[in-house]
């Protein structure tokens, strides 16, 4: 990560976006819980650019940038599935500790995404997804905490996973329309809840030829 003012006041959002980019490090496998934590409390007190740039300075280029995207982001099309399966993965995991994820807008899902939460939430959003191929498995873990998986109302989607003192919702199970991908959401929820939710896209109707 590089910035032209390193004494440049950090922002929240900035500080967010260096905490998201440990989180997926962490799922990863970059990193151990132990740096993970030491690293995400530095994030939280960075005052500076400065501060905020060695956090991530040895992680890939994904999770590296500094500047805030501007709100709206590209014009989303009325696409049809075939459009929107194949690419490379965005990213493999999110993890919430004690804070939260969001996985939305134009990413590509991998053949295997794992999400997990600890006394945390996280949000995964597949309404403007891509996804890597036609069959994609969703492992969300929630202990002591809360995990919210949106979908179109077009998708194929199952979901097996397993509530313990929790929830594990059903609900948004269907098989979606001809040519969807095939979503399957395991996992379990440990005194915490895992749920499946049907949205229609923003600002969009189903996609052609869905």
């Amino acid at each position: 990560m590089t910035s032209d003012r390193p004494e440049m006041r950090a922002s929240d959002a900035e500080r967010e976006r260096v905490a998201e980019a440990l989180r997926t490090a962490v799922a990863e496998g970059r990193l151990d819980m132990e740096e993970f934590g030491e690293r995400l409390d530095a994030a939280y007190k960075a005052r500076t650019h400065a501060d905020l740039a060695p956090l991530v300075r040895d992680l890939p280029p994904a999770g590296t940038g500094l500047a805030v995207p501007a709100s709206g982001g590209p014009a989303v099309t009325d696409e049809g599935w075939e459009a929107r399966i194949g690419g490379t993965p965005s990213s493999r995991g999110a993890v919430a500790v004690m804070g939260g994820f969001q996985r939305q807008g134009r990413w590509t899902v991998p053949r295997v995404f794992t999400a997990f939460a600890f006394w945390g939430g996280g949000q995964i959003d597949l309404r403007q997804a891509r996804f890597e191929g036609r069959d994609v498995t969703i492992r969300c873990i929630a202990v002591m905490g809360g995990m919210e998986v949106v979908v179109p109302p077009d998708l194929y989607v199952e979901v097996n996973g397993l509530g313990l003192m929790g929830g594990f919702d059903s609900k948004g199970a269907d098989t979606g329309t001809p040519g969807s991908p095939r979503v399957r959401i395991t996992g379990f929820a440990f005194w915490g809840g895992v749920s499946v939710t049907r949205k229609k896209r923003k600002g969009l109707t189903s996609p052609s030829g869905a």
